[in-house]
C-alpha cells in the first residue's frame, strides 16, 4: 500500500512540473510526522513514515499532531529530543531546499520555545533557531553529492521540529557566474555557482500573490506593498499578455509571466518636471553579502527608447539611464532580468532598493520595477546563520566515532605532516632558484615594441635613457633603495592599485613608485597595460613611465615625481589651494591635449577609459598631465565604429551609451572629460549621496542648471566675480556638448580643445573698450576666428595673453619639456 502511494505522490509531482514547462530531476516533497499523504497550494506531501528511510535516525522521534486532520502539513511535526537526520538520493547540482515551520503545541512540547540548528555538510542553515510563528525557510545550494543529508540539532536542554521538507531540482542556469554580477559599494571574490543562499525576499512588484502552483520552479511571490516607503509616489500596472520572452534573456523559470506582467511605476501625474524616488525597506541580516535579482519588463511605453530610469541600491546608484528596449534586442516588453551582488550593506539590519528618472530623453519622468528577489550568501565560515553553531559538534558522534578519529588522526597524522614537509622543501628550492634567474612568478615575459619586457635574460640594470632604451625594467633592490625599503613615512597616497611612495634614485631624480597590493582588485592586466601604453607614447601632455620592477612577487610601476598631485585635490577634499579660472582653463586645455593626441597619435587610437580629475596630475609649474593608462584600451580600426567591451571606468565619469551598449568609441572619453569640466567649474565631487537627490549627481545637476542658463549659480565660490560672461558661456557650452546623450552627437577631443582655447581667449583678450569679444554663435567645432590654422599638422597656436604656446607633440616629441615631477594614480576614491 505505501510502495503504491509514493509511486502515485511521485506521477502527481512529475505531471504538475511538466505542465509548466520544467521536470525536476528531484522532487521530494516531505509531510513529516504525518501518517498520510497531505497538499498544500494543490501540491502532495509525502508522509515519512511512508519513506521510513529517508529518516536515519530514531532516537527519541515523537510524531506531534494538533489537529484530528493530517490533510495540512502545517497540522503535523516530527519532533527531534536528539541529532536527527533526513538523507535524500539526489542527482548533483542547484537545488530548492525549503524547510515548514509551525510552533503549535503538544503535550509537553511547546514548539514555540524550541532551539536547535539545521544544517548541510559544513553549510549551517540555522542556528539557534527559534520560531515564533508559521514560517517557511527556502536555501539555494549546489549539492555536490548524491546524497543530500540534513541534520538537525537540538540545543542543549531543547529540541528540534520540523512540519515538512521540500528538495526540488532547479536548473543549474537559474543562478550562474556567467556573466558575472555587477557589484555595488565594494568588492565580491568568488564565484556564484559556489555559494549557498537563502531567500529572504521574493516579490511581485505592482501584483498579486504568486503561488508555486503558477511557478514553473515552485516559488511563491509575495506583493509589494507593505515594503514600500511612500505608497502615494507609485502606482501599479498589469499588461500580462504583452509579456515578450525572447531567446537569450529572461525565460519562465527566471520568473513567471505574471511577475514580468505587473510592475510599480512611479506617480508622476501629469507633472513633467517630477523628480523623485520609489523606495522600497528590507530587513535583512547584519554580517552577510547579499545577491539581488531584479526583472524587468517594459510594459509602460508605447514605444522603443522611452523609458529611462536609474536604480539604486542602498542609496547607491547602481545602474543609470537604463533603457530596457535596447537590452532585449530592441524588443518592447521584452522580460529582463539584472544581478548586483552587495557585500556590505550600510545598515545592520536595513536594505533600500529605489527607482528613479533619468536624465536622459526625459521627457516624461519614469521609472519601474515587476519583480525583486534577495537572497543572502553564506560567509567564509560557510555559514547562512550567524550563530556559533560548528556542524559535527555536540551529540553529532559516538563515543566510537571519536576513538576511531583518534587511531586515525594518530597513525595518518605524522606520515601527512613527512610529505607535506617534503614538498615545501622542494617548492622552496625551486622557488630559490627563479628569485636566482632574475624573472617573475607572478606574470609572464611580454613584448613592448618588439622587445621582451621581464624576459628571463633580463637583469634590470637601471636604465640611463628612456628614450632609447626599450627595457623598463629596474631591479627590485634598486626600487628598495630609492623609498629607503619602502619607508612608511614616505607614504604620499593610497589607490586602488596600491600604496605610492616618494622616492630618488641614485642620480638625484626624484620619483613615484606605484606598488600594487596583492589583494587588489586590479592586477597584472592593468599593470601591462599601463607598461605597454607609456612605453608607447611620449607628450608632454601625458604621465612619463620611468620603469617598472616585477621581481619577487611584486608588480610595481615607477613615475617621475608630479610636485603638485591631482587636480582634484585642488578643487575639494584635500586643503590643497586653490586654483584661478585663468590656470582651470589651462589645466583643461593641457589635458585636452593628452587625449585629443591619444585618439590621434598613433595608427590606432587609444581610448583612456577612466578619464577623471584624479587621473590629471600637475607638475611644479601646474601643467596638466593624463595619468593612469591601466583601463586604456585600443580604439577600432578604420572600418569599424566601436570596440565591443565589457564596461569599466569610474562611477559618475562613465558614459551613459557605453554602458548601454558596452561598446566602445573615442566619445566615451569626451563624456568623462566633460563631467571633468563640470567638475572644474563647480569644484564638488561627480557623485556625493549626502546631498539631495536633484544634486547627488553632478552632470545631471549642471545640465540642469546649464539648460536654464543658469550655471553661474552653482560656480565654485572661490570663482565668483572672476570669471568673465562670456568665457563661462562658452566652456559650459563646451561642456554640455561633451554630455549629449549619443556619442554621435559629442565633438572630438580636438574640438574640445579649440573650444577651450577660446575660452581661454575670451577670459583674457581685451578688444574695443575692454570688453572681450565673443561670438555666442560659434559652435563647438567650428574654428574660432583668433585661432588661425590649427590642424593635426601645425604643431603649435599663439594665444594671446597666456604666458606661452600651447604646443601639440609628436610621438617623439620631448621638447625639453622636463619629464619629471610624474606620477599615477595618487588617490583612487571611485570605485571601479
Amino acid at each position: 500500500m505505501g510502495v503504491q502511494k509514493l509511486v502515485t505522490v511521485v506521477l502527481l509531482s512529475t505531471l504538475f512540473c511538466i505542465c509548466h514547462g520544467f521536470t525536476p530531476q528531484d522532487n521530494y516533497l516531505i509531510n513529516c510526522g504525518s501518517p498520510t499523504n497531505s497538499s498544500l497550494t494543490d501540491r502532495v506531501f509525502m508522509s515519512d513514515k511512508l519513506a521510513s528511510n529517508l529518516l536515519t535516525s530514531h532516537n527519541q522521534e515523537i510524531l506531534a499532531s494538533q489537529s484530528t486532520s493530517s490533510s495540512d502539513i502545517y497540522q503535523t511535526a516530527r519532533v527531534f529530543t536528539e541529532v536527527a537526520t533526513y538523507k535524500f538520493s539526489i542527482t548533483r547540482g542547484r537545488h530548492w531546499i525549503r524547510l515548514h515551520f509551525n510552533p503549535f503545541t503538544y503535550q509537553t512540547y511547546q514548539m514555540n520555545s524550541a532551539k536547535f540548528a539545521v544544517s548541510w555538510q559544513n553549510i549551517v542553515l540555522l542556528s539557534d533557531f527559534n520560531v515564533k510563528n508559521r514560517t517557511v525557510k527556502e536555501y539555494s545550494l549546489n549539492l555536490n553529492t548524491n546524497d543530500l543529508v540534513l541534520t538537525f540539532t537540538p540545543s542543549s536542554g531543547s529540541f528540534a521540529f520540523i512540519n515538512a521538507i521540500e528538495v526540488i531540482s532547479v536548473p543549474d542556469s537559474l543562478i550562474s557566474s556567467s556573466p558575472a554580477p555587477r557589484v555595488v559599494g565594494g568588492t565580491f571574490q568568488g564565484t556564484l555557482s559556489s555559494q549557498a543562499f537563502e531567500t529572504l525576499h521574493r516579490l511581485n512588484m505592482g501584483g498579486s500573490l504568486v503561488t508555486p502552483n503558477n511557478d514553473s520552479l515552485t516559488r511563491t511571490w509575495k506583493p509589494d506593498s507593505e515594503f514600500l516607503i511612500g505608497k502615494n509616489l507609485a502606482k501599479t500596472v498589469s499588461k500580462i499578455p504583452s509579456v515578450n520572452f525572447v531567446p537569450g534573456y529572461a525565460t519562465e523559470e527566471t520568473a513567471p509571466k505574471s511577475v514580468y506582467g505587473t510592475c510599480v511605476e512611479m506617480n508622476s501625474g501629469e507633472d513633467v518636471t517630477a523628480n523623485f524616488n520609489v523606495t522600497w525597506e528590507f530587513v535583512v541580516d547584519p554580517g552577510f553579502q547579499y545577491f539581488l535579482r531584479f526583472h524587468f519588463c517594459d510594459i509602460v511605453s508605447s514605444s522603443l527608447n522611452q523609458l529611462y530610469f536609474n536604480l539604486y541600491i542602498d542609496s547607491m546608484l547602481a545602474t543609470a539611464d537604463i533603457d530596457l528596449s535596447i537590452f532585449v534586442d530592441n524588443t518592447l516588453a521584452g522580460a529582463y532580468n539584472m544581478d548586483f551582488v552587495l557585500p556590505t550593506p550600510k545598515s545592520s539590519d536595513k536594505m533600500l532598493v529605489s527607482i528613479g528618472p533619468s536624465s536622459v530623453h526625459a521627457d516624461y519622468p519614469n521609472a519601474i520595477m515587476n519583480g525583486l528577489e534577495i537572497m543572502k550568501m553564506n560567509n567564509s565560515k560557510g555559514q547562512l546563520s550567524a550563530g556559533a553553531f560548528v556542524p559535527g559538534g555536540s551529540g553529532g558522534s559516538s563515543s566510537n566515532h571519536k576513538n576511531l578519529g583518534l587511531i586515525v588522526g594518530a597513525t595518518v597524522g605524522p606520515l601527512l605532516a613527512l610529505l607535506l614537509l617534503g614538498g615545501c622543501f622542494v617548492f622552496c628550492k625551486k622557488q630559490r632558484k627563479r628569485g636566482q634567474d632574475g624573472y617573475s612568478k607572478t606574470w609572464m615575459p611580454f613584448s613592448i615594441n618588439g622587445t621582451s619586457v621581464g624576459s628571463r635574460g633580463s637583469r634590470g640594470t637601471t636604465l640611463t635613457s628612456i628614450t632609447t632604451n626599450a627595457n623598463y625594467r629596474i631591479p627590485f633592490a634598486t626600487v628598495k633603495d630609492a623609498t629607503n625599503n619602502f619607508d612608511e613615512s614616505r607614504n604620499i597616497g593610497v589607490g586602488g592599485f596600491g600604496k605610492v611612495y616618494k622616492g630618488e634614485l641614485n642620480d638625484g631624480t626624484r620619483v613615484a613608485v606605484k606598488r600594487g597590493n596583492p589583494k587588489s582588485q586590479q592586477g597584472l592586466a592593468e599593470f601591462r597595460t599601463e607598461i605597454e601604453m607609456l612605453s608607447q607614447f611620449r607628450h608632454r601632455h601625458l604621465v612619463s613611465l620611468i620603469g617598472y620592477c616585477d621581481e619577487n612577487n611584486e608588480m610595481i610601476l615607477i613615475y617621475e615625481y608630479m610636485e603638485n598631485g591631482t587636480v582634484k585635490g585642488h578643487l575639494y577634499g584635500s586643503g590643497l589651494p586653490s586654483l584661478t579660472w585663468k590656470q582651470r582653463l589651462e589645466i583643461c586645455i593641457g589635458a585636452a591635449r593628452g587625449l585629443h593626441y591619444l585618439h590621434t597619435g598613433d595608427s590606432k587610437p587609444v581610448i583612456h577609459r577612466d578619464v577623471k580629475s584624479a587621473n590629471i596630475l600637475l607638475d611644479e609649474n601646474f601643467m596638466a598631465k593624463v595619468a593612469d593608462f591601466g583601463l586604456s584600451k585600443t580604439g577600432p580600426e578604420l572600418d569599424q565604429t566601436h570596440v565591443s567591451t565589457a564596461v569599466k571606468g569610474s562611477f559618475g565619469y562613465l558614459d551613459p551609451e557605453y554602458f548601454r551598449r558596452q561598446q566602445l568609441t573615442e566619445k566615451s572619453d569626451v563624456y568623462s572629460f566633460g563631467v571633468v569640466l563640470f567638475e572644474v567649474l563647480c569644484a564638488r565631487p561627480v557623485i556625493d549621496p549626502t546631498l539631495p537627490r536633484e544634486m547627488v549627481n553632478l552632470a545631471e545637476w549642471a545640465m540642469k542648471w546649464q539648460k536654464k542658463g543658469q550655471l553661474d549659480q552653482i560656480v565654485d565660490q572661490s570663482l565668483r566675480g572672476n570669471i568673465r560672461p562670456d568665457s563661462l558661456r562658452k566652456f559650459a557650452e563646451t561642456a554640455e556638448k561633451c554630455l549629449a546623450d549619443y556619442g554621435v552627437d559629442r565633438p572630438s577631443m580636438g574640438d574640445v580643445l579649440w573650444n577651450l582655447e577660446y575660452a581661454l581667449q575670451l577670459q583674457e583678450a581685451v578688444v574695443d573698450g575692454g570688453e572681450p569679444e565673443d561670438n555666442s554663435t560659434n559652435m563647438i567645432g567650428e574654428l574660432p576666428p583668433q585661432i588661425n590654422n590649427f590642424s593635426q599638422g601645425d604643431t603649435s597656436v599663439n594665444v594671446p595673453g597666456t604666458a606661452g604656446r600651447f604646443e601639440e607633440s609628436s610621438i617623439d616629441d620631448l621638447s625639453g619639456v622636463s619629464m619629471s615631477k610624474v606620477f599615477s594614480q595618487l588617490v583612487k576614491s571611485e570605485g571601479r
